[in-house]
């Protein structure tokens, strides 16, 4: 447990700020529960290799980073502007020393703790990419797709790997090369959450569920070749893995790029339903 006071004129309420543990998601405070499944990624970091993980003593905020990577930030809509305003700066006297490499959050608050950061620390910052959050308790058949969904093995490292580099540009504007993605491919086949759509011996399309939490399951890595688009396949594959999320006694949920209204409208029309926004920022 660490006390943390902050400084200066109007920032005189003292605040604890308290370990963030994995279990701490399984009943966290009532408001959380109201934006968890925008906010899966806790339960991801709370259980990895940490450089950071807080929540303030009464549990209406949170801070989560792994190493390396960017941190997510939740805060109760409950709290009013003027503590919104103290546990930011708070966190942000916090993290001085660590030149953050970007935050996760809905978007005001997004916008609120980079503005704070870059003022106290002579940053800069820029928006990557917005996103939706979705979550289906209940999906829609799709019909009249050919072909069926299978768990992807090792024979289909190479193909994986080549959907992984189109994945990556598309989703991030970054072009890698094959070869790069090899282990990754090998790391998610391990994993044994990797489908693929095959339209007879071929390939279309691939999805994976990423994490399990103790209420949902989080789909993501949904591609489909550019030569195989708008035929339905990763309508199909994603209504399976779906319905497989459903079967388990889960809730599925998945992000889409805000960007990308075919993504959005293939999720919309498979049943899933918005659930709150989240603003991905660099800050360099």
């Amino acid at each position: 447990m660490e006390l943390f006071e902050q400084a200066g004129e109007n920032w005189g309420k003292r605040l604890m700020f308290i370990d963030l543990l994995p279990e701490d998601l399984v009943r966290p405070h009532p408001s959380f529960l109201r934006d968890e499944a925008a906010n899966q990624l806790f339960h991801v970091i709370t259980q990895g290799d940490c450089a950071h993980r807080w929540k303030s003593e009464d549990g209406r905020m949170m801070f989560a980073q792994s190493v390396d990577y960017k941190g997510w930030l939740w805060l109760s809509k409950e709290l009013n502007a003027k503590d919104r305003t103290e546990r930011i700066a708070a966190l942000c006297n916090k993290l001085v020393k660590d030149r953050l490499p970007g935050i996760l959050s809905d978007p005001d608050t997004a916008e609120q703790f980079c503005s704070t950061y870059a003022a106290l620390c002579g940053v800069s910052y820029r928006a990557e990419m917005n996103m939706e959050a979705y979550t289906c308790a209940s999906v829609r058949p799709v019909i009249g797709v050919p072909g069926q969904i299978r768990p992807a093995g090792s024979q289909d490292v190479p193909i994986i790997a080549v959907f992984l580099a189109g994945f990556s540009e598309d989703a991030y504007g970054h072009p890698v090369t094959t070869e790069s993605q090899l282990p990754v491919a090998e790391r998610l086949i391990a994993a044994g959450n990797l489908s693929l759509w095959l339209h007879g011996d071929t390939p279309v399309s691939m999805a994976n569920i990423a994490h399990r939490s103790p209420r949902h399951a989080r789909i993501n890595s949904v591609y489909t070749p550019g030569e195989h688009r708008k035929k339905g396949f990763a309508s199909a594959i994603v209504g399976e893995l779906t319905s497989q999320i459903l079967k388990e006694g889960l809730t599925a949920m998945l992000y889409a790029d805000l960007s990308n209204p075919h993504a959005n409208g293939v999720y919309r029309s498979l049943g899933y339903q918005e659930r709150g926004k989240i603003a991905d920022i660099r800050i360099y």
